[in-house]
Protein backbone atom coordinates (compact mmCIF):
# COMPACT_ATOMS: atom_id res chain seq x y z
CA UNK A 1 0.00 0.00 0.00
CA UNK A 2 2.81 2.42 0.89
CA UNK A 3 4.53 1.76 -2.44
CA UNK A 4 1.28 2.42 -4.32
CA UNK A 5 0.65 5.70 -2.45
CA UNK A 6 4.25 6.78 -3.11
CA UNK A 7 3.87 5.93 -6.79
CA UNK A 8 0.58 7.83 -6.94
CA UNK A 9 2.11 10.94 -5.34
CA UNK A 10 5.11 10.78 -7.69
CA UNK A 11 2.80 10.40 -10.71
CA UNK A 12 0.71 13.41 -9.71
CA UNK A 13 3.83 15.49 -9.05
CA UNK A 14 5.27 14.57 -12.46
CA UNK A 15 1.98 15.35 -14.16
CA UNK A 16 1.86 18.78 -12.54
CA UNK A 17 5.49 19.43 -13.43
CA UNK A 18 5.05 18.70 -17.14
CA UNK A 19 1.63 20.33 -17.58
CA UNK A 20 2.02 23.93 -18.70
CA UNK A 21 0.07 26.36 -16.57
CA UNK A 22 -2.37 28.54 -18.45
CA UNK A 23 -4.08 31.52 -16.86
CA UNK A 24 -7.65 32.52 -17.62
CA UNK A 25 -6.28 35.70 -19.26
CA UNK A 26 -4.22 33.55 -21.65
CA UNK A 27 -7.27 31.46 -22.51
CA UNK A 28 -9.20 34.55 -23.57
CA UNK A 29 -6.38 35.33 -26.03
CA UNK A 30 -6.82 31.98 -27.81
CA UNK A 31 -9.20 32.35 -30.75
CA UNK A 32 -11.75 29.79 -31.81
CA UNK A 33 -10.24 27.28 -34.22
CA UNK A 34 -11.92 27.30 -37.60
CA UNK A 35 -13.91 24.29 -38.73
CA UNK A 36 -14.40 22.98 -42.27
CA UNK A 37 -17.80 23.75 -43.80
CA UNK A 38 -18.65 20.04 -44.08
CA UNK A 39 -17.77 19.13 -40.48
CA UNK A 40 -20.45 17.41 -38.45
CA UNK A 41 -20.65 15.64 -35.12
CA UNK A 42 -23.50 13.28 -34.32
CA UNK A 43 -24.66 10.42 -32.10
CA UNK A 44 -24.12 6.87 -33.30
CA UNK A 45 -26.03 5.85 -30.17
CA UNK A 46 -28.38 6.40 -28.50
CA UNK A 47 -30.98 7.42 -31.04
CA UNK A 48 -33.49 10.21 -30.66
CA UNK A 49 -36.54 8.99 -28.74
CA UNK A 50 -34.85 5.84 -27.45
CA UNK A 51 -36.23 4.49 -24.16
CA UNK A 52 -34.03 2.81 -21.54
CA UNK A 53 -34.74 0.73 -18.46
CA UNK A 54 -33.63 2.41 -15.23
CA UNK A 55 -32.63 -1.01 -13.88
CA UNK A 56 -29.72 -1.19 -16.37
CA UNK A 57 -26.80 -0.95 -13.95
CA UNK A 58 -24.22 -0.55 -16.74
CA UNK A 59 -25.63 2.80 -17.82
CA UNK A 60 -26.39 4.07 -21.28
CA UNK A 61 -23.82 3.52 -24.01
CA UNK A 62 -23.15 6.76 -25.87
CA UNK A 63 -21.12 6.67 -29.09
CA UNK A 64 -19.94 9.80 -30.90
CA UNK A 65 -19.60 10.16 -34.67
CA UNK A 66 -17.57 12.78 -36.54
CA UNK A 67 -17.24 13.61 -40.25
CA UNK A 68 -15.02 16.18 -41.94
CA UNK A 69 -12.64 16.51 -38.98
CA UNK A 70 -10.37 14.32 -36.86
CA UNK A 71 -10.47 13.53 -33.16
CA UNK A 72 -7.40 14.66 -31.23
CA UNK A 73 -6.79 14.98 -27.49
CA UNK A 74 -7.00 18.25 -25.61
CA UNK A 75 -3.69 20.04 -25.45
CA UNK A 76 -2.68 19.19 -29.03
CA UNK A 77 -3.31 21.99 -31.53
CA UNK A 78 -3.98 19.90 -34.64
CA UNK A 79 -5.71 21.64 -37.59
CA UNK A 80 -9.25 20.47 -38.39
CA UNK A 81 -9.50 18.41 -35.21
CA UNK A 82 -10.95 18.52 -31.73
CA UNK A 83 -12.38 16.43 -28.94
CA UNK A 84 -15.93 15.71 -27.82
CA UNK A 85 -18.00 17.36 -25.12
CA UNK A 86 -21.35 15.88 -24.11
CA UNK A 87 -24.00 18.35 -22.96
CA UNK A 88 -26.70 16.85 -20.74
CA UNK A 89 -30.02 18.60 -20.07
CA UNK A 90 -28.68 22.06 -20.93
CA UNK A 91 -31.43 24.70 -21.04
CA UNK A 92 -29.14 26.99 -23.00
CA UNK A 93 -25.76 26.64 -24.61
CA UNK A 94 -22.69 27.86 -22.73
CA UNK A 95 -20.66 30.72 -24.24
CA UNK A 96 -19.22 29.13 -27.39
CA UNK A 97 -16.34 31.63 -27.55
CA UNK A 98 -14.83 30.43 -24.27
CA UNK A 99 -13.61 27.07 -22.96
CA UNK A 100 -16.56 24.81 -22.16
CA UNK A 101 -16.90 24.51 -18.38
CA UNK A 102 -16.57 20.99 -16.97
CA UNK A 103 -19.62 20.07 -14.88
CA UNK A 104 -22.22 17.37 -14.38
CA UNK A 105 -23.95 18.81 -17.46
CA UNK A 106 -20.83 19.30 -19.63
CA UNK A 107 -18.71 16.16 -19.84
CA UNK A 108 -15.24 16.49 -21.38
CA UNK A 109 -13.58 13.74 -23.40
CA UNK A 110 -10.16 15.36 -23.65
CA UNK A 111 -8.27 12.12 -24.20
CA UNK A 112 -9.96 11.77 -27.56
CA UNK A 113 -12.57 9.24 -26.43
CA UNK A 114 -15.37 8.49 -28.87
CA UNK A 115 -17.71 6.64 -26.50
CA UNK A 116 -18.77 6.48 -22.88
CA UNK A 117 -21.43 5.14 -20.53
CA UNK A 118 -23.59 7.52 -18.52
CA UNK A 119 -25.99 7.01 -15.64
CA UNK A 120 -29.13 9.15 -15.65
CA UNK A 121 -32.14 9.16 -13.31
CA UNK A 122 -35.62 8.22 -14.56
CA UNK A 123 -37.21 10.85 -16.77
CA UNK A 124 -36.64 12.61 -20.07
CA UNK A 125 -33.14 13.81 -20.92
CA UNK A 126 -31.63 15.97 -23.67
CA UNK A 127 -28.17 15.18 -25.07
CA UNK A 128 -26.01 17.20 -27.46
CA UNK A 129 -22.41 16.91 -28.66
CA UNK A 130 -20.07 19.87 -29.17
CA UNK A 131 -16.57 19.55 -30.58
CA UNK A 132 -13.94 21.65 -28.82
CA UNK A 133 -10.43 22.61 -29.86
CA UNK A 134 -7.21 21.87 -27.94
CA UNK A 135 -8.28 24.20 -25.09
CA UNK A 136 -11.99 23.19 -25.02
CA UNK A 137 -13.22 26.18 -27.06
CA UNK A 138 -15.84 25.28 -29.68
CA UNK A 139 -14.80 25.84 -33.29
CA UNK A 140 -15.97 28.67 -35.53
CA UNK A 141 -18.48 27.87 -36.81
CA UNK A 142 -19.37 25.53 -33.93
CA UNK A 143 -19.49 21.82 -34.73
CA UNK A 144 -22.55 20.64 -32.79
CA UNK A 145 -24.94 17.74 -33.07
CA UNK A 146 -28.68 18.03 -33.09
CA UNK A 147 -30.20 17.69 -29.63
CA UNK A 148 -31.57 14.21 -29.05
CA UNK A 149 -34.05 13.22 -26.36
CA UNK A 150 -34.00 9.93 -24.52
CA UNK A 151 -36.14 8.56 -21.72
CA UNK A 152 -35.25 6.47 -18.69
CA UNK A 153 -38.17 4.44 -17.28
Amino acid sequence: MTVFVGYLIASVALSLAITPSVTSEQLTDIPNSSSPANAQVYFLSPTNGQVFNAADSEGIAVEFGLNGMKVSPAGLAVPDSGHHHLLINMNELPDLTKPLPASDQVLHFGKGQTNTRIQLPPGSHRLQLVLGNHVHIPHNPPVMSKVIEIEIK
